[in-house]
């Protein structure tokens, strides 16, 4: 069991990148840090999720994320433009969720790009490691009680 009081209800992995998804999905129920990992594949599909998720009445089909990891370049709806429309339909507003971002190549554009999105707390490099997984549980969801 992990040391991080109880597992995350929801982690959303939205990554275009299969090899990714499978690696950081197997790390993620190694360590048993969700209950739940549902994968999409690029940001309109993430987008259209958490539409459902926020919509009223709640549906529980569609539960609201603790996590989302959020792959920068991917096509259809990039993870920019994700964030762009996330904030634009106030997805963003009063929710305990954190984003943050994977990428394989960010250049330093897109790292100072990034810091104007509040939601996004930090970025990793793919694939995810037991390291970083453990620093991110502890960093934000450390006083989680069920």
């Amino acid at each position: 069991m992990n040391s991080y009081n109880t597992p995350l209800d929801l982690v959303l992995l939205v990554d275009d990148d299969e090899t990714t998804n499978y690696l950081n999905e197997r790390l993620l129920n190694e360590m048993e840090v969700a209950r739940e990992i549902r994968i999409l594949k690029n940001g309109k599909e993430a987008i259209d999720y958490l539409s459902n998720a926020y919509a009223s009445p709640l549906d529980p089909a569609f539960k609201r994320p603790d996590l989302i990891f959020l792959d920068i370049k991917m096509p259809v709806m990039d993870g920019f433009t994700f964030l762009e429309e996330y904030e634009r339909r106030g997805l963003d507003m009063g929710d305990h969720m954190i984003i943050l971002m994977l990428t394989s190549s960010a250049s330093f554009y897109d790292l100072e790009r990034l810091k104007s999105f509040r939601k996004v707390k930090r970025h990793f490099s793919k694939a995810l490691t037991k390291h970083d997984v453990r620093e991110i549980l502890s960093d934000f969801f450390k006083v989680r009680k069920q």
